[in-house]
């Protein structure tokens, strides 16, 4: 349901509606604890200023809530950090920040690539694959803020009911359309764990438009990231987002702050051959930026792309890996191919070539066959 109050904002004549259901207004009843997420961005800011305002107003103890923010380290716009401890300070909540052991965001993505050569030079891949993140392996909201946020609440609130207050609305994407007003977390509390602890994500702002948003943070002169209000961003994300607009990539790029992390994001596209978002180079973005000698690599990179692409779409497609797995032994025909493909791919990243002809390729093939049968 949605719950108008007054007390929190009137928008154009009408009270901006906080989505709740039952399950939030009974963990705001027994004062359970409330984490609110801070990105820096304008949905989670002025999801919490109207929560807060909604816990207020139905007596719920300020001594229960929090701010926590997962740092995604180099990838972050270099003012993040200091525009989410304002936003805290302005909403009133101490702050916890914490951060991914293995790693930031960029250093998920170099390793990705390094496993992925490592893969591809034992044949453990039929393709070779790039470092960055897809529509569908967004690493900055599982691996760099969910499975790190999560786990500290967790630990933080062992034996507690815990909210998560998460700024999140369904007009955003096609994605997030069906997303609820609230559900359980169970991926990092089990049910009926020894302890007892539960774990709720509350999404408050679902049904909000982005001008909402905006009026909420005008009406309350919140602090609002310069990437909207400097450079004309339409979103807060990484700096360079691989589903970022082109407008977005270019804002990034136009911060003085940004320019370092955009040469050394460029600098992977050259050494890895793979661009930073599907038909979009990022080194298009800004090339005057651009050393010589990068703009060079790059120029290079990109016609070993198309030649990969070009290997790779000759090689019998009957053969592509499914989970892990070859689908059949290839003919010696076909392994021959698939070796003579894979030696211009391997050269080009300076990986060893352990099964140079067709009868290692075969021999290879049969035991990642047997691997999988075992």
């Amino acid at each position: 349901m949605g719950l108008p109050l007054s007390s929190v904002r009137p928008l154009g004549g009408r009270d901006l509606d906080v989505a709740v259901d039952d399950l939030i207004i009974d963990a705001i009843a027994c004062g359970a604890w409330f984490a609110f997420n801070l990105s820096g961005g304008k949905d989670s800011t002025a999801s919490a200023q109207t929560v807060i305002a909604l816990l207020d107003h139905m007596g719920h103890p300020r001594a229960r809530r929090i701010a926590i923010h997962a740092d995604l380290g180099r990838a972050e716009w270099r003012s993040t950090p200091a525009t989410v401890a304002v936003i805290a300070r302005r909403l009133g909540l101490p702050l916890v920040v914490v951060r991914r052991g293995a790693g930031d965001m960029v250093a998920r993505w170099e390793q990705r690539f390094a496993n992925g050569c490592r893969r591809y030079e034992n044949l453990e891949l039929y393709h070779l694959i790039g470092p960055w993140s897809q529509a569908n392996k967004r690493f900055c909201t599982s691996e760099l803020k969910a499975q790190v946020i999560g786990p500290a609440l967790a630990r933080r609130f062992r034996g507690e009911k815990v909210v998560s207050v998460i700024g999140l609305r369904r007009a955003e994407s096609h994605g997030r359309r069906d997303t609820p007003i609230s559900r359980l977390d169970v991926r990092f509390a089990k049910p009926g764990n020894a302890a007892g602890t539960r774990m709720i994500n509350w999404y408050p702002g679902v049904d909000w438009t982005a001008d909402d948003v905006f009026a909420v943070h005008a009406h309350h002169d919140l602090p609002l990231h310069e990437a909207y209000c400097r450079f004309g961003a339409t979103r807060l994300s990484c700096a360079f987002c691989v589903l970022a607009s082109a407008h977005d990539l270019a804002a990034a790029s136009d911060a003085d702050d940004n320019r370092d992390l955009y040469r050394h994001l460029v600098g992977m596209e050259a050494a890895s051959t793979f661009s930073f978002q599907p038909g979009r180079w990022l080194a298009d973005v800004a090339p005057r930026l651009l050393t010589p000698s990068l703009h060079r690599d790059i120029v290079q990179a990109k016609a070993d792309a198309v030649e990969r692409r070009a290997i790779e779409a000759a090689m019998p497609p009957g053969l592509r890996f499914v989970k892990g797995k070859p689908p059949r032994l290839p003919t010696l025909d076909e392994a021959k191919a698939v070796a003579a493909a894979r030696a211009g791919i391997l050269s080009r990243h300076g990986l060893d070539n352990h099964f140079p002809d067709a009868a290692s390729v075969r021999r290879r093939f049969e035991e990642l066959i047997d691997a999988h049968a075992a």
